[in-house]
């Protein structure tokens, strides 16, 4: 067989199988959301058991449709008549991949929706109490840096962890041409702004087994005894599931040089760094508008143990916020869900901001 003849044969092959995937393209329905509430894990079902994230969006927003995508563990749910779509993107960095796979779906046009990362989270006694809810500002990735074991640390070092390419822990950030960027997302402000004014005087729910847990922190911690809030707080994302005072400060510190101390680490969690990244690429494609992403953490737990309590019995203790945070996470995210599409003409065109 001559090369003319394996061209032509190969170039034939191709055009079946293109008009094949045309074919298929064409009998799939068009999904533009108007809103992807995007939650990072579930407890057993979906609907009528003990909830994880996503049960209350599943169950409130009748969320009964679903569609199966390449690349995701949990199937797509959505109401077509709201156009709220629901997404389990599994927990830790790795969320960031299955988030990645659903954007560039050929069956999703995204251009146009609104993303709610929403989800619980580890909240920073000395800022905000169990059950409260932080929009966050910016998303901070706490997990590439140089890391020694503290014990081997220099007696003036806080902790054995730096930003890449510093030569101690709390020099500003320089980071060294060959190493990840961003460390940092910043959120849209008049979104973010938006969001928190419809939300900010929300009553939360709350439960007698999270006061109780809030009791052995009120005395030492003010945001505490203040009880649950809604408030403009960070997202400090690392996959590694940390605890203690001496890591909150690392946190704390981490987050201040990232962001030139505009930012207030309040909320810690395994997944915006990956989530984050993942949009800003999908940004970069013009498959999705990171204009249009908010991010919002409920404590279901604190991030450090109380006065008197070690690090290690507090860190794999059961979390008394849970409840109280799962339901913060619906009745705060879902106000703003319910606010974009009540004028969906005006948010559709253009992010709301506040005014």
């Amino acid at each position: 067989m001559n090369l003319f003849s394996v061209c032509w044969r190969r170039a034939l092959c191709a055009v079946f199988f293109l008009s094949i995937s045309v074919c298929l393209d064409a009998a799939e329905p068009m999904h533009r959301p108007k809103v992807v509430v995007v939650a990072t894990f579930e407890i057993g079902a979906d609907t009528g058991d003990a909830p994880g994230e996503f049960q209350f969006w599943a169950e409130r927003e009748k969320l009964t449709e679903t569609l199966t995508v390449p690349g995701l563990d949990h199937p797509v749910r959505y109401n077509p008549a709201t156009g709220v779509y629901g997404v389990v993107s599994g927990t830790t960095v790795r969320a960031g991949l299955q988030v990645l796979a659903l954007g560039l779906d050929p069956r999703f046009d995204f251009s146009r929706s609104y993303w709610l990362v929403n989800g619980i989270a580890g909240v920073n006694p000395r800022l905000a109490a169990e059950g409260s809810a932080a929009w966050a500002r910016y998303v901070i990735d706490g997990d590439i840096a140089y890391e020694i074991d503290s014990r081997e640390a220099p007696a003036d070092w806080p902790y054995g962890i730096m930003a890449l390419g510093n030569k101690t822990p709390l020099g500003k950030p320089v980071i060294p041409a060959w190493a990840p960027k961003p460390m940092m997302w910043t959120l849209s402000p008049g979104l973010v702004a938006w969001a928190y004014a419809k939300t900010k005087d929300l009553k939360l729910a709350d439960s007698p087994e999270a006061a109780a847990h809030r009791a052995l922190y009120a005395a030492d911690f003010p945001a505490v005894a203040a009880g649950p809030r809604v408030l403009l707080g960070d997202s400090f994302a690392a996959c590694r599931y940390w605890h203690g005072a001496v890591m909150q400060k690392w946190a704390e510190d981490w987050t201040a040089l990232y962001t030139e101390g505009r930012g207030l680490s309040v909320m810690t969690n395994m997944e915006d760094h990956g989530i984050a990244n993942a949009l800003t690429r999908l940004d970069a494609m013009h498959r999705v508008d990171f204009g249009r992403v908010l991010v919002l953490r409920t404590g279901s737990n604190f991030s450090m143990p109380p006065m008197g309590q070690s690090a290690a019995a507090s860190m794999v203790a059961e979390y008394q916020g849970m409840l109280p945070a799962l339901e913060a996470a619906y009745q705060v995210g879902s106000s703003v869900v319910a606010s974009l599409l009540a004028d969906w003409p005006a948010h559709e065109a253009a992010p709301p901001r506040a005014e």
